[in-house]
């Protein structure tokens, strides 16, 4: 006996749908239907064409109202048991890509896994798409970039946050065109503009460092050159624009706030407010803020973040924040590597040098900074060692912080790579869609 069947027996002929999947039939009623609106058979409730509707199906009776479905009949009792549990299950004996496939083409999301299955299926893709990537599989890519793919673009379950919420198709149009920008013709344009900003605020930052554009009034106090603080003006008008918007159409405020594009999007207009208050506070000529001049020009240096935008619409730059984000145990260890190369090696170029009159190398903390320009072949070469003990600890150091440095570097090297290849699979993607 059928499910809705047994649920409600006595309900209208026009409340349910047949669907048959690879010749199990099963009636479905809307209103279960209805709970999942962005699922498949949610979506054929609001089809309203032929043409709509066989894009969701391999056939269908309008007469009977039946759907047909060339797919998995014992998959199918899972999505079942989906839309009247709200979860679901992995299948046992199920390979676990091709699980994922049968979600992703009934439109259920990953959340939805009940806990007692979540844990085992993100194992179980991270496995598979170990196994899978020199083979080039594309099918596993949106799973293997851990936070650096929820950062940019928008995910298709930060789309899904925006139901029910208020002028959610407004919210959501204007949302995925500032973040995603393979999106449509307007969203590349917005990117462009917004990249172009970038660069003028970048280049009129370091015009400003210039001596030529300095300008000096009748008691000889520097001044700002006044078109230099026009761009400067209109860039961040733009990217408090952008920043506010952005965060009126944000699915959540919340998570919004803490992703670190964001934060480095703050930070990059924050000081030219905070600058603007200090001005204000520092004409009163209150004895209290002598040092308010120098928290400005402090305040100032901190345009520098602006660089950092560039992650936004760079898959390199947003790779390279994966890679550090996932080899801390690997910049761990350069770092123990490097520190106790520097301690010993800083020792033993002392006591080696401490009797020459001609060496530099008199105290530890120049040994400090000796070993470390020597272990990480810098060599700026203004200590160096003149006794022949002290040139030969001098090559052992270097080889040594050869070795130091390749060790883990060589993982972080990878990683990179691999988080590169993949944003470049995702981006071309998005594009493509």
């Amino acid at each position: 006996m059928m499910y809705g069947q047994v649920l409600h027996p006595q309900c209208p002929a026009d409340c349910f749908i047949n669907v048959n999947v690879g010749g199990f039939k099963q009636r479905m009623e809307h209103h279960v239907l209805k709970r999942f609106p962005q699922t498949r058979l949610g979506r054929l409730l609001c089809c309203s064409s032929d043409e709509a509707v066989l894009e969701l199906c391999d056939d269908f009776s309008p007469s009977e109202m039946e759907y047909y479905f060339d797919r998995s009949p014992r998959f199918f009792c899972y999505v079942l048991n989906f839309y009247l549990t709200g979860k679901i299950h992995l299948v046992d004996g199920l390979c676990v890509v091709s699980f994922f496939q049968e979600i992703e083409y009934w439109g259920i999301k990953e959340r939805h896994l009940d806990l007692c299955c979540s844990n085992k299926f993100h194992e179980l893709m991270k496995l598979a798409e170990d196994k899978c990537w020199d083979q080039g599989s594309d099918e596993l890519q949106r799973h293997s970039f851990d936070s650096s793919t929820e950062e940019l673009p928008a995910s298709g379950d930060d789309v899904d946050m925006f139901e029910g919420s208020c002028c959610a198709n407004v919210r959501r149009n204007i949302w995925i065109r500032l973040e995603d920008p393979g999106y449509s013709t307007s969203a590349k344009v917005m990117a462009v503009a917004s990249l172009s900003v970038v660069i003028v605020s970048i280049v009129a930052m370091c015009v400003h460092s210039m001596p030529d554009y300095h300008q000096v009034d009748l008691n000889e106090k520097e001044i700002e050159n006044p078109v230099l603080t026009f761009f400067e003006i209109i860039c961040v008008l733009y990217f408090s624009v952008e920043l506010i918007l952005r965060l009126a159409v944000a699915p959540s405020a919340r998570k919004f706030l803490c992703g670190p594009l964001n934060m480095i999007d703050l930070l990059s207009i924050m000081p030219f407010y905070v600058t603007i208050a200090c001005d204000i506070m520092d004409e009163g000529e209150n004895p209290n803020l002598e040092n308010v001049g120098k928290v400005v020009q402090i305040l100032r240096l901190m345009r520098v973040f602006r660089i950092l935008k560039l992650a936004r619409h760079s898959a390199g730059l947003r790779s390279l924040g994966a890679t550090l984000r996932n080899s801390s145990s690997e910049v761990g260890q350069l770092v123990l590597f490097l520190s106790v190369g520097i301690s010993m090696f800083s020792a033993l170029i002392y006591f080696v040098e401490k009797e020459s009159q001609e060496s530099e190398l008199q105290t530890m903390p120049i040994g400090w900074w000796w070993a470390t320009i020597s272990m990480t072949t810098v060599g700026y070469g203004d200590t160096f060692p003149v006794t022949l003990a002290g040139k030969l600890i001098g090559t052992l150091c270097i080889l040594c912080g050869l070795l130091m440095v390749a060790l883990p570097v060589t993982n972080i090297f990878n990683k990179f790579s691999t988080f590169y290849e993949r944003q470049r699979h995702i981006d071309l993607r998005r594009s493509n869609n």
